[in-house]
C-alpha cells in the first residue's frame, strides 16, 4: 500500500486577543482595537484588529508607536488568565476532527490529516485533497460556531508549508496547497514570508537582489550562494513534501543558538517558549537552571569559559527584557546560575507572567588548560566532568543536576549536588 501524503494543517486563531475581547464586549466589534496595554501605559501591542491594521499597528510594536499612528484607536489592557480557556475550548473541537494535534501557541495549532481522507470521503469530492480541506472548512466553522472565534487554516505537506498557507487564508479562510506544487504556489511569495526569515535576514537578502522564495531556492553556484546556501537549503527542504513530516510535542519551544566555527568564537545560547504565559516565579526559575546546565554542558564541549553570561525574558505583553554581567570565566553551572538569579532578580521590571527565557553566553575564552591561582571555592569540582563522561555514553537527558519534581531546587555549590537519573 502507498504511503499516506502528508496533510499538515496550521490553523491560526485570527487576531486572537482582540476576538476574545470582542466576545466579552460586542461593541467592539467592526472597531479599531489593540490589546496590549492602555492608552498611555508602557509597553507593547499583543494584538491589532484588522481595523487599526491600515494604520500601520502590528503586533510586537511598542504602544506609544500605536497610539502615535492610530490615536483614535481603543486600547485595552491585556487581561492574564482570560484567553486560555478559549484556546482550550478550540483544542476541544479541533481533537473531534484530527486524530492528532498540538498546540504550537496559545492560539495556533498544528493538526496531522494524513490518511484521514479515508475516514472522511464523501461522494462528490474530486479527490483526498477535496476531501481533508472540506473538512477543515467544517472545522473552521465549528469553532466558529461553538466559541464565537474566526480562524484561518494553511493545508500543506510540510509545516511551513501549512504555516505560510494560513497566514494567506486570513482572514477567516482556508488555502491548501497542493503536494508536488509548493514552488509554484509559494515561490512568488517574498522571502519574509517563510517561517524563521526575520527583518534582519529579510534585509540581506533584499540587498543582494533576492526578493521572492523562487529566487532564493534557486541560488545559482557563485557568490550569493556562498553567502546564503543554508538559508536556501532550509528554505528549499520546507518546501518538500515530506511523508516522514512530524508534528513534535506539546511542550514549549526549544530553541538552541550556536556559532559553527565552534571554538571561542560568537556565543552559545538556549531559549524556551512557555506553552502558555507563567506567573509562577519559581518554575521560571526552575527553566533558568535547565537552560544553564544545558549551555555550560555545551561551553565544556566546545572547551570554552563564558566571561559574559546574559539573561534574556518576554514577558506576556511581549516586551522583551535583557540583562547581562561579565565576571571571571566560567562554564561551572553552579557558577553560572548565581549570576542568572540575580539577573533575573534585576530584570523582573514588569509584574506579569513570562511568555519566554533564555540564557546566552558570550565573551568566550578558552578553557584553561590547568587550574588557574590561587585555588579557591569557584573552582569547577569535578562533578562536572563526571557528568560529562555519562553524556558522552547515555545521551545528554540521561543524568541531570538537581532534584527532580515539584519541589525542585538548585544546590549551591557542584560539591553539593544531587544526581538524578532519569
Amino acid at each position: 500500500m502507498a504511503p499516506a501524503v502528508p496533510r499538515i494543517c496550521c490553523l491560526d486563531l485570527d487576531t486572537f486577543f482582540v476576538s476574545v475581547e470582542r466576545l466579552l464586549d460586542p461593541s467592539l466589534e467592526g472597531k479599531a482595537v489593540v490589546v496590549g496595554a492602555s492608552k498611555g501605559q508602557r509597553g507593547v501591542v499583543t494584538a491589532a484588529s484588522y481595523e487599526v491594521r491600515r494604520f500601520g499597528v502590528r503586533s510586537g510594536m511598542p504602544m506609544a508607536d500605536a497610539v502615535r499612528r492610530a490615536p483614535d484607536a481603543i486600547f485595552l489592557p491585556t487581561r492574564h488568565n482570560t484567553y486560555s480557556p478559549y484556546a482550550k475550548r478550540v483544542r476541544e473541537v479541533l481533537e473531534r476532527f484530527c486524530p492528532e494535534v498540538r498546540t504550537a501557541s496559545i492560539d495556533e495549532f498544528f493538526l496531522d490529516f494524513r490518511g484521514c481522507e479515508r475516514l472522511y470521503r464523501r461522494f462528490g469530492d474530486a479527490d483526498g485533497d477535496a476531501t481533508i480541506e472540506r473538512v477543515v472548512h467544517e472545522m473552521r466553522r465549528a469553532i466558529k460556531r461553538e466559541t464565537g472565534l474566526p480562524a484561518s487554516a494553511g493545508i500543506g505537506a510540510s509545516r511551513p508549508v501549512a504555516k505560510i498557507a494560513s497566514g494567506l487564508a486570513k482572514p477567516a479562510g482556508v488555502v491548501l496547497v497542493p503536494v508536488g506544487r509548493e514552488r509554484e504556489v509559494l515561490g512568488p511569495l517574498p522571502v519574509r514570508k517563510y517561517p524563521g526569515i526575520g527583518p534582519v535576514m529579510e534585509e540581506r537578502l533584499l540587498r543582494a537582489g533576492l526578493e521572492t522564495l523562487s529566487q532564493l531556492v534557486e541560488l545559482p553556484a557563485g557568490e550569493l550562494r556562498a553567502r546564503f546556501g543554508g538559508v536556501a537549503q532550509r528554505v528549499r527542504a520546507g518546501l518538500e513534501p515530506n511523508a516522514r513530516v512530524q508534528l513534535g510535542r506539546d511542550r514549549p519551544a526549544f530553541l538552541e543558538h550556536d556559532q559553527p566555527q565552534g571554538g571561542a568564537v560568537g556565543s552559545i545560547s538556549n531559549e524556551r517558549t512557555f506553552h502558555a504565559d507563567v506567573g509562577d516565579i519559581q518554575r521560571v526559575l526552575d527553566q533558568l537552571r535547565t537552560l544553564t546546565e544545558r549551555v555550560c554542558w555545551r561551553a565544556r564541549q566546545r572547551g570554552v569559559r563564558a566571561r559574559t553570561v546574559t539573561l534574556k525574558l518576554r514577558f506576556s505583553n511581549f516586551h522583551t527584557v535583557t540583562r547581562s554581567m561579565t565576571d571571571r570565566p566560567s562554564h561551572v553551572e553552579a557558577q553560572v546560575l548565581r549570576r542568572v538569579r540575580e539577573l533575573f532578580q534585576r530584570a523582573q521590571v514588569l509584574a506579569l507572567p513570562v511568555r519566554l527565557v533564555g540564557v546566552q553566553l558570550s565573551n568566550l575564552v578558552p578553557d584553561a588548560p590547568q587550574l588557574e591561582l590561587p585555588l579557591g571555592p569557584d573552582q569547577p569540582a569535578p562533578v562536572g566532568d563526571a557528568l560529562d563522561a555519562v553524556r558522552d555514553r547515555f545521551g545528554y537527558d540521561a543524568i541531570r543536576l538537581g532534584v527532580a519534581g515539584s519541589k525542585t531546587r538548585w544546590l549551591a555549590t557542584p560539591s553539593e549536588a544531587v544526581v538524578a537519573a532519569g
